[in-house]
C-alpha cells in the first residue's frame, strides 16, 4: 500500500460507490458546491478527481453531518457538469479506483481527505466462478423483470474484475454488505460473495412472490 497522498476533495455519501460505475449527483449544499467549483478550476479534465466514502452513521447534510465514515471508498473523476441558475449542479462522475481514507479535514471550504491507494490485486479467477456469477445474476434479472423493468440494460462484462464491480453495484443490498463487496480482497472473492448474496435475494423473492426482495433492500441515494 502506498504512502498517504496529498489531500483529496471528499464527498461522503450515504451509499457505497464502486470503480467503473457512473454516479449522478445533485449538488446543492454550499460545501459541495465549493468542491465542484474547485474541480472546475482544474484545467486538465483527467485531474478533476475527488473521493467518496460511505457514511456509517450520520447525514450528508447539515452542520453536524457525518459522524462516522467507512475507511475504504472510491476515487471518482468528474465527467459532466450542468450548472443551474440557483447555484446548484447536476454532475456525473465515474469511479476510478479504491482508496483508503487515513484522515479527514473539515475546516476548509469542503472536506479534504488524506488518502492512500487501495489497489485491486491481480488474481486468476476460475471460469466456474465467473459463469456461476453471470448465471445467478441472469436468473435474478429475469425474476425482477416480472415485477418491474429490467434492472440492467446491456450485456454483462466478461472480464472478472469488471464483472465483479458491475454485479456489486447492481445488487440491491444493505450498505454494510455493499461495503463488504467494495473491500473484498480480489475479484474472485467478490464474485463468490455477490453470487451468494444474489442467491439469498432470489430465495427471498420466491418466498414472498408478491414483493420483490429488491424493494426491501434497495435504498435511494440522497445526494448531499
Amino acid at each position: 500500500m502506498s504512502e498517504p497522498q496529498p489531500t483529496l476533495p471528499m464527498f461522503p455519501l450515504s451509499t457505497v460507490l464502486f470503480p467503473g460505475v457512473q454516479v449522478p449527483l445533485h449538488v446543492f449544499e454550499d460545501r459541495y458546491r465549493a468542491l465542484v467549483h474547485h474541480l472546475l478550476r482544474e484545467p486538465q479534465p483527467e485531474r478533476r478527481v475527488f473521493g467518496s466514502v460511505a457514511i456509517r452513521e450520520g447525514y450528508e447534510i447539515g452542520d453536524h453531518g457525518a459522524q462516522s465514515l467507512y475507511r475504504v471508498g472510491c476515487r471518482l473523476q468528474l465527467s459532466e457538469v450542468e450548472a443551474h441558475p440557483d447555484g446548484t449542479f447536476d454532475i456525473l462522475a465515474v469511479g476510478r479506483d479504491r482508496i483508503r481514507l487515513d484522515g479527514l479535514e473539515t475546516s476548509g471550504e469542503f472536506p479534504a481527505g488524506h488518502v492512500s491507494d487501495f489497489p485491486e490485486p491481480h488474481a486468476d479467477v476460475p471460469a466456474e466462478v465467473v459463469d456461476r456469477a453471470r448465471a445467478t445474476f441472469t436468473a435474478y434479472r429475469a425474476r425482477v423483470s416480472e415485477f418491474r423493468g429490467d434492472p440492467f440494460a446491456g450485456a454483462l462484462p466478461r472480464d472478472p474484475l469488471y464483472l465483479s464491480w458491475t454485479l456489486a453495484a447492481l445488487a440491491p443490498l444493505p450498505m454494510a454488505e455493499r461495503q463488504t463487496l467494495l473491500e473484498a480482497a480480489d475479484p474472485g472473492e467478490r464474485l463468490v460473495l455477490v453470487t451468494d448474496l444474489l442467491r439469498a435475494e432470489l430465495r427471498a423473492m420466491n418466498a414472498i412472490p408478491s414483493l420483490p426482495a429488491t424493494e426491501v433492500a434497495r435504498t435511494r441515494w440522497s445526494p448531499n
